[in-house]
């Protein structure tokens, strides 16, 4: 069952859905179908046999206000409406209220009081599982991190599991649920190019084969790639069309 507070779902907003196909699928192995109304394309992502996320070009609206293209999840929860409500009442800007998906649920999209964004989703079915394990972990960049656990604290119950000292990066937050951490958060440094922002790290098994991939499809390394503590290592990049995402894979056993 979807637990409320969960991510269940990561879509990206692009500016040339064929472009980002060949690249994701290429880069990270994942397969693509087609999903609803061919007036109003949606593809959706796969690893293996499961689909995890959605691919879309940006909405009209989000272009108008300036947004690039980019990778959003979506978290699970009992209640749409009341979520928003509620995040309202602590600061946070409603891009998309609340509205329905046929067949889907009921979806919203908003930016938290720091301005980072994020979506939430009541499933339709709510005995359907999360969506398996494409996105490793869940990294928010943000300028103010004990406002912003408070904000995510009060909508989706998430706790601070431990803190850990990195020296001159500052100190990073472990974020979860239930005692396990699904996530991180860190206060953003001045030189990062981008507004506080939620990040995604996509799950493989070869980086530097997936790094060399995509650098030769046009991908800007930013970061890595390099070790993290517990020995996992990480790669951040920008795709050819501008969405920034992560790379992840495990510490040999």
């Amino acid at each position: 069952m979807r637990a409320h507070g969960r991510f269940c779902w990561y879509e990206l907003s692009t500016l040339d859905i064929e472009a980002a196909k060949a690249f994701y699928t290429d880069v990270m192995g994942w397969t693509t179908s087609a999903w609803g109304d061919p007036a109003e394309p949606y593809t959706m992502w796969s690893r293996g046999t499961e689909s995890f996320g959605g691919l879309m070009t940006v909405p009209e609206q989000a272009r108008a206000m300036g947004a690039p293209p980019h990778w959003m999840g979506y978290v699970a929860v009992d209640d749409a409406d009341a979520t928003v409500a509620k995040a309202q009442g602590l600061g946070a800007t409603v891009y998309v209220p609340p509205m329905d998906i046929p067949n889907v649920g009921r979806f919203a999209v908003f930016a938290d009081p720091q301005r980072a964004t994020i979506a939430i989703l009541q499933p339709s079915d709510p005995s359907e599982g999360p969506a398996p394990g494409a996105v490793a972990w869940h990294e928010l960049a943000t300028g103010d991190v004990e406002a912003a656990l408070a904000f995510y604290g009060a909508i989706f119950g998430w706790q601070k599991i431990d803190t850990m000292d990195m020296g001159p990066a500052g100190l990073y937050h472990l974020v979860g649920l239930g005692g396990a951490a699904f996530g991180g958060a860190f206060k953003k440094p001045a030189e990062m190019p981008m507004p506080p922002c939620w990040i995604y790290y996509l799950t493989l098994t070869d980086l530097e084969g997936a790094i060399t991939r995509a650098q030769a499809r046009g991908a800007k390394l930013m970061l890595g790639p390099e070790a993290v503590p517990g020995g996992d290592r990480i790669a951040q990049l920008v795709d050819p069309q501008g969405a920034f995402f992560a790379l992840h894979t495990k510490a040999a056993a």
